[in-house]
């Protein structure tokens, strides 16, 4: 049951992305940009997840998917923080 969890929280986090990318591309909102981009980061953490758990369990990417999410909050808070319109 936790496999599914994982592999909805991943296709959930790549429909908000896409979602945003076209919301983005409509109106060139940068905080649409900036929250797409954060959506992609979060996607590919869940995605290292199940990697880590189920495909390679013998192999620790903790550090890897920490990196991920790290780099995807790091790109909202650009976003919020010093891109002003």
């Amino acid at each position: 049951m936790a496999e599914f969890v994982y592999a909805l929280c991943t296709v959930t986090s790549i429909l908000c992305a896409w979602l945003l990318l076209r919301g983005y591309r409509r109106h060139r909102t940068r905080l649409l940009f900036w929250s797409a981009l954060c959506f992609c980061g979060l996607a590919a953490n869940h995605a290292l997840l199940l990697v880590d758990l189920y495909v390679v369990p013998g192999v620790d990417l903790f550090y890897l998917r920490t990196t991920t999410a790290l780099l995807a909050i790091m790109l909202m808070l650009y976003g919020l923080i010093w891109d002003q319109d």
